[in-house]
């Protein structure tokens, strides 16, 4: 499938151009031992990925995915400011970039499109992460969990870029990783493609029906394609 005339390209970050989990694991875990509650293993964590820090940090007082039991507020909140300090320190010592994604970014920066994020994670937290991992040059600009009223999975986020940047909806593409990226697209009027190695809660991103599912970062550059560059251009 090809993605003709678009301008726009906003991709979320953790799972789908950066493997974050070691580093928000650690974080999470080193939280929970200040705590003296039980810690857990990185690939359980792994599944608690995508929603934001709050999201994260409830996830990991209850031990599991659903956030079904009560949280007195004023442990919720120490935990939230714990994690959030160990986590700002220790933003990029694992953290790694997924293989071709600074290649394919240069490479689609250097075709004209606009490159944008959109993540849930603290807007604090994306640029330095980007600079560490010399990607930051690539992005016109980037939109936290806090930086509007609203996030994933509401379209808001996409819309307000689309609006600040005059492009059209459907001159966008939206890549991401789970259902909170296909869904916030599918609101938005906006077309989608799901990278099929990130952090979706253990669930198939085919579910969600995104309009177009890869397996590697660097397959982008054929679904959009040269020949669609040079006639925006």
């Amino acid at each position: 499938m090809k993605f003709l005339n678009k301008k726009l390209l906003i991709f979320d970050l953790d799972g789908t151009l950066i493997d974050s989990v070691p580093d928000l694991a650690a974080a999470i875990n080193a939280m929970l031992t200040e705590l003296k509650q039980e810690t857990f293993d990185e690939n359980k964590i792994r599944f608690w990925v995508g929603n934001g820090a709050q999201t994260l940090v409830k996830r990991a007082l209850l031990g599991k995915r659903e956030i079904d039991d009560f949280i007195e507020d004023s442990h919720y909140l120490k935990a939230l400011e714990i994690f959030l300090e160990i986590y700002k320190t220790n933003l990029c010592i694992e953290t790694k970039l997924y293989a071709d994604v600074k290649e394919t970014l240069q490479e689609l920066h250097n075709m004209g499109y606009i490159l944008t994020i959109v993540t849930n994670k603290p807007s604090a937290f994306i640029k330095p992460i980007l600079k560490k991992l010399a990607i930051e040059e690539y992005f016109l600009c980037t939109l936290g969990a806090d930086s509007l009223d609203e996030k994933k999975p509401s379209p808001k986020p996409l819309l307000h870029l689309c609006k600040e940047l005059h492009i059209k909806p459907e001159q966008t593409l939206m890549i991401g990783d789970s259902k909170n990226d296909i869904i916030a697209a599918k609101s938005a009027n906006i077309e989608s493609i799901a990278l099929s190695y990130g952090y979706n809660y253990g669930e198939d991103i085919a579910y969600y029906k995104p309009d177009a599912i890869i397996d590697e970062f660097k397959t982008l550059k054929i679904v959009l394609g040269k020949e669609d560059a040079k006639q925006k251009k």
